[in-house]
């Protein structure tokens, strides 16, 4: 026996009668008797009270109070009271109705002569009883008594039966069978085996336990077994009674009492021989004898919850707490929460934590009492002192070594400390530390809500709603709950040290990422201790602690880099991780990403141009920070963004760029000058870059660097500075004169060329390759005036040079046309005076005499004849060539000008009669068009007005059959006309 659920009295003695069945209504004890009479039994107070309206079955002797003489002709087998319509149902021969308090007579249903067995459903008022092999169905409509509803035929005779739901539980042919009160259909359970006969006992929500032997099986109203299992008797049970929470089974030797609470444990074995029938009370339990009632009083449950406590059969005394009346809910709390605490205790002895824990947070315990079986957890110093009113707990702080940790001082904790032998903390393993997690998890987001069930409601609201991001280093301070903070940093900080320990990185990363109140110096101490590093940097990004966290990713960076690295760790840093970590600060802190990206601009110069360019990180703050901070970097950079962004670059970037070239190669020139081991012909990468830069950008200001070149060295990037000022000429003849390589003038002019300068000159002169052709015409001119005109174009200080101004106002401005287009007027003309009709180069109006004395190349100019010669205007070509040169040599350049001149022209002879074959071709079309006939009739109708077309002008639609008045289509093209003039004035 676990404990004592019902206490055993004697109720009534030596009865004079034999006691067939017995019934319970208000205070009184109605006994059915052998000899067909009923006796009303009732206890000495209640005779004082009179009243049948005290439920309660006194603890005391019950004498007679009436004798019903002649109740029933024959003995009675069965009584029920029906206490909601104020009936008693007895069965005997038949079933007689009778009305209480005063036993008249209401009726008696002749046709269940013979019943065997009934049951009642006092909620729809139905009463079901088998006779024989028939199942009858009656209704009490509260008028007319009972009145008959079906009547079902079921294979043989019903031993037992009962109400469940809608259908009809039957006990029929050693089986148990559904039989559907509605069409009579019968469904088949299973057998009820063959020691014991059927039971059927309903329960209160409307399943039902049938019994199989010493089985008792739980089914539901459809008769499907349900999962909570089976409740196994002793012996076979020949009636069971249920009052919540146990089952009373009355068993041949002794009444045996079970909770109904899976699994179904034996609560208490009452012995009382020759039991005959067991009756439940409104209180309890009416035991009858053949001529002694005995009552099974139930023991209160505040002290049967102290025997189970006492015993230690906790989970038995938790489920009675949850039937503690709602009048008593500040006790029912208290006994909970007392014996989780007990449960949990217990538990926590037997090494059983996780179950250990879950106890502790049903008994809503404080957190640091829990923890204080933890030693090896350290804990925040509270945020500032404070002493909680209204019956909340206090926290005091404890000074144990270095480490500071609470104890729980509350009264109710109090309390169980006191009642609670001490524990001493368990040595940790992981068990203990994987309960200790599961605690914290399951107890952490409750903590805040207690406090919205005490009242503080706004604090529930802004800490869940609206409290900024605890990881912001620039908190608002709100007016929340000291106590509420405190115990969240101490259920954040103790949760991540135990995932810790426990080896859940993982998890410890999804706690930082969460919202949490982690004491960052506790935290920050242990995983640098224990080299967590992946999970400092979570602890400081998730705090907007970005900089020491990439100050910790650039040394893991580093150390990642050595042969033998300082600290040991499992993952590989590289420095995209650095770069991956700055992308979400791009538009918060430009500075900051802009100090930590130039670490790896040189190993990852690409992704890090990425960042700056996601990260819409001005392209001059980023250049003017390298400038002052790592002026290695820049050309770097700014490489980068060129390849990758070259539309996007900035004449100012483009300037710095060239001017971190030009200042490396006039380093090297110097070096190499100084030690007088200079050539023209020597380069180095920068130099080559230099060159690529001059050609391949438009947005620099060559004057600039013009100046900056040396006289006597670096002839090619002069020449390219000239030509981006469009002094070809100048250009041409250092290429020609000073780099005396053959094939870079013609490479120049093909640029130009193909970039468009030609039409500029196609107006005056030709093009471009005309201006070679000069310059190899006039060598010793050329050779020695241009030191002399470079020199005035650098020196000179006005910026109105129509050259060097059209690529100054290409630069500045797109919306600067017009002023475009008259500087290039300006230009065309000039050049125009300047070279005339007649043949000669601008080189012949400057000195004349000179030219008779020059030393022309004229076998790069035939080359260039041969080569470009399509590109070539050839009547001012042949004007250029001395007048001695030979046809000879003209006929490689010459005889391909002249075919294909007389190929362009027989094929726009061809074209030209195409179009005319084409013109004829139209011309016949319309012809054939007009030849339509069209006759007009007396029935021929106007489409637009539908009048007679009669002898009026007409006009015919394209389709040869519409025809309407000249005057209709003359207004319908007017309408249209003014509509779309009136649409297009609205919009």
């Amino acid at each position: 026996m676990v404990h004592t659920a019902y206490d055993t009295r004697e109720l009534l003695i030596d009865c004079p009668k034999k006691i067939n069945a017995v019934e319970y209504y208000g205070a009184k004890l109605l006994l059915a008797c052998s000899d067909g009479s009923l006796q009303i039994y009732g206890s000495e107070s209640a005779n004082r009270s009179s009243s049948y309206q005290n439920l309660e079955l006194k603890k005391e002797l019950y004498v007679l109070e009436r004798n019903v003489s002649g109740f029933s002709k024959k003995q009675v087998w069965s009584m029920e009271v029906l206490a909601s319509r104020e009936l008693l149902l007895s069965l005997s021969e038949s079933i007689a109705i009778h009305r209480l308090p005063n036993l008249e007579p209401v009726t008696v249903i002749s046709k269940a002569k013979g019943a065997g067995a009934y049951s009642w459903d006092d909620r729809r008022g139905f009463l079901c009883f088998a006779r024989q092999k028939r199942v009858c169905i009656f209704k009490h409509d509260g008028v007319r008594g009972f009145v008959e509803v079906k009547e079902f035929a079921v294979p043989d005779t019903v031993r037992s039966m009962s109400w469940c739901g809608e259908n009809i539980c039957v006990g029929v042919r050693r089986e148990y069978t559904i039989l559907n009160a509605t069409n009579g259909t019968l469904y088949e359970i299973f057998p009820w085996g063959r020691i014991a006969p059927p039971v059927v006992v309903p329960f209160p929500s409307g399943e039902l336990l049938l019994g199989k032997d010493n089985i008792g099986v739980l089914v539901d109203q459809n008769g499907k077994l349900m999962q909570e299992g089976r409740i196994c008797w002793s012996e076979p049970p020949i009636r069971v009674v249920i009052q919540k929470p146990y089952a009373i089974a009355l068993l041949p030797k002794h009444i045996e009492i079970r909770s109904l609470r899976v699994p179904f444990p034996l609560i208490q074995t009452i012995v009382i021989r020759n039991v005959r029938h067991i009756q439940k009370g409104n209180n309890g339990i009416i035991v009858s004898l053949e001529r002694s009632l005995f009552g099974l009083s139930p023991v209160p449950l505040g002290a049967q919850i102290v025997q189970l406590t006492a015993s230690g059969n906790f989970e038995e005394a938790l489920a009675l707490c949850k039937l503690l009346p709602p009048e008593d809910s500040s006790l029912r709390a208290s006994k909970e929460q007392s014996i989780h605490i007990r449960y949990a205790h217990h538990l926590f002895e037997n090494e059983s934590y996780e179950e250990a824990m879950y106890h502790f947070a049903a008994s809503q315990v404080e957190i640091t009492y829990v923890l204080s079986l933890y030693p090896s957890i350290v804990l925040p110093k509270p945020l500032e002192k404070s002493v909680e009113t209204s019956g909340e707990s206090t926290l005091s702080r404890v000074n144990s070594g270095t480490t500071d940790y609470y104890t729980d001082t509350s009264p109710t904790s109090q309390m169980e400390a006191d009642e609670c032998p001490p524990l001493e903390p368990k040595k940790m393993n992981h068990n203990t530390l994987m309960g200790l997690v599961k605690y914290l998890k399951k107890r952490g987001p409750t903590l805040l809500e207690r406090r919205l069930l005490k009242g503080q409601r706004r604090l529930f609201q802004m800490l869940w709603a609206r409290l900024p991001d605890p990881r912001n280093q620039t908190r608002v301070n709100v007016s929340t709950d000291s106590g509420a903070r405190e115990i969240a940093a101490i259920c954040d900080t103790a949760l991540l040290q135990a995932l810790l320990l426990t080896g859940q990185v993982v998890a410890v990363l999804e706690l930082l990422k969460s919202f949490n109140y982690c004491d960052m110096k506790i935290c920050e101490e242990i995983l640098q201790k224990g080299n967590h590093d992946v999970c400092l940097l979570g602890l400081y990004k998730y705090n907007s602690m970005h900089r020491e966290a990439l100050k910790l990713l650039h040394e893991l960076v580093e150390d990642s880099k050595l042969e033998h690295p300082k600290i040991t760790t499992r993952n590989k840093f590289k420095p995209e991780m650095i770069i991956e970590y700055l992308k979400p600060l791009c538009g918060i802190d430009h500075m900051l990403v802009l100090e930590f990206s130039t670490r790896v601009l040189e190993s990852c110069p690409t992704k890090t141009i990425e960042l700056f360019l996601s990260g819409n990180i001005p392209a001059d703050l980023v250049n003017s920070y390298l400038k002052q901070h790592v002026p290695g970097l820049r050309a770097t950079y700014l490489e980068q963004m060129l390849s990758m962004h070259e539309d996007g670059i900035s004449q100012n970037l483009q300037n710095e760029m060239v001017q971190i070239y030009l200042s490396e190669v006039l380093d090297w020139y110097g070096e190499l000058s100084a030690q007088k081991k200079w050539d023209e012909k020597l380069f180095i990468p920068t130099s080559r870059k230099l060159v690529t830069a001059f050609q391949g950008m438009s947005e620099y200001n060559p004057e600039s660097f013009l100046k900056r070149i040396p006289t006597d060295a670096l002839y090619e990037e002069r020449a390219i500075l000239l030509g981006k000022m469009n002094q070809h000429e100048l250009a041409l003849s250092i290429y020609v004169h000073k780099l005396h390589v053959p094939e870079m003038p013609l490479a120049y002019c093909d640029r130009v060329y193909e970039g468009g300068h030609h039409q500029q000159y196609g107006k005056a002169q030709g093009n471009i390759y005309l201006t070679l052709m000069q310059v190899y015409m006039n060598p010793r001119k050329t050779t020695r005036n241009i030191e002399k005109r470079i020199t005035n174009l650098v020196s000179s200080s006005s910026t109105g040079n129509l050259k060097s101004g059209w690529s100054t106002v290409k630069s500045k401005g797109r919306g600067l046309g017009k002023k475009i287009a008259e500087i290039e007027a300006a230009e065309a003309s000039r050049i125009k005076a300047s070279s005339g009709e007649s043949g000669r180069s601008d080189y012949d109006t400057d000195d004349v005499i000179e030219e008779v004395n020059s030393t022309l190349m004229l076998d790069e100019v035939l080359d260039v004849l041969s080569h470009r010669w399509d590109r070539l205007h050839a009547a001012k070509t042949v004007r250029l060539l001395p007048k001695d040169t030979k046809l000879q040599k003209l006929f490689p350049s010459l005889g391909p000008l002249m075919k294909k001149t007389s190929e362009s022209c027989r094929n726009y002879a061809v074209i030209k009669s195409l179009r005319q074959c084409e013109s004829l071709q139209v011309k016949d079309e319309l012809y054939e068009q007009r030849k339509g006939e069209l006759k007009i009739t007396d029935d021929s109708v106007c489409s637009l007005c539908s009048k007679k077309i009669g002898t009026s002008v007409f006009a015919v639609y394209p389709d040869g059959n519409t025809i309407v008045h000249f005057v209709c289509f003359r207004d319908s093209q007017n309408t249209k006309v003014t509509g779309k003039g009136s649409v297009l004035r609205r919009r």
